[in-house]
């Protein structure tokens, strides 16, 4: 199964205060043990809301939004995208996570949706584009700049 893990961001996060080498190094040896282990698929940090917009949708309407946004713990600051046998394997490798921020924060990890979740609504021919869409993004992905 395939978790999305999302960190929450902090005051210090979204202030932009960044990580010391210590908590670089840290994240780095763990980041190291979920690739040795076949876990993580990617992962990166994200810079404050300041940084980011949003678009609001509204039927064909569409509102851009500049950052910041309000409610910090409600925002993401920083991903991973894991390949787990379930739940529990997740929250254990969460578990052994360096706290990713100076204070107090939040890991939050939520399944990804797979083919087989949808049922009928995925029909074969909507199967097949997806397998050539994440083929198309593979390729990319691997091709040299």
């Amino acid at each position: 199964m395939r978790v999305m893990v999302i960190v929450k961001a902090t005051g210090d996060s979204e202030a932009g205060v960044m990580p010391s080498t210590e908590m670089l190094e840290a994240m780095g040896r763990f980041n190291e043990e979920l690739v040795n282990a076949g876990v993580m698929l990617a992962g990166e940090g994200l810079h404050p809301s300041s940084r980011g917009k949003r678009v609001v949708f509204d039927g064909p309407g569409r509102t851009v939004i500049d950052g910041p946004f309000a409610e910090t713990t409600q925002l993401v600051a920083g991903f991973w995208l894991w390949q787990v046998r379930n739940m529990d394997e997740a929250v254990e490798w969460v578990k052994r996570c360096p706290n990713p921020m100076p204070g107090p924060c939040e890991i939050e990890i939520r399944p990804v949706f797979e083919a087989e979740d949808f049922g009928e609504a995925l029909t074969p021919e909507l199967a097949e584009q997806e397998d050539r869409l994440r083929d198309a993004v593979q390729e990319h992905t691997q091709r040299p700049e």
